[in-house]
């Protein structure tokens, strides 16, 4: 069994981890919704970033906890603005492929 300690290094490392993994993932997807997991988990690395700070370093428990709301609540507005992105990207080329979708580059 793995032991992973509980310090910040360790939180640190999940998070720089996820943006890997979101940038990696914006830039080798080639679908609409692939580049949306991926800015997701761009955004979940961040918040889990804040949150370690706040567990680790500021005493009042509420100054970290404000921003990851904030960062959830800008994920799901970005969800929904996407989303509707996609259905109408769909619905007038029959595609979410962003390569075929060259008329958007004027």
């Amino acid at each position: 069994m793995i032991f992973i300690s509980n310090n910040l290094y360790t939180y640190l490392i999940i998070a720089v981890f996820l943006l890997v993994i979101g940038i990696y993932g914006l830039i080798q997807h080639k679908t609409f919704i692939g580049m949306l997991v991926s800015t997701e988990l761009i955004l979940n690395g961040a918040g889990i970033n804040f949150m370690a700070f706040n567990r680790f370093l500021v005493p009042d428990p509420a100054t970290g906890q404000v921003i990851p709301l904030f960062i959830m609540g800008i994920a799901a507005a970005e969800a929904a603005i996407v989303v509707s992105f996609i259905i109408a990207v769909f619905r007038k080329y029959h595609s979410i492929d962003p390569e075929d979708v060259i008329e958007l580059q004027r």
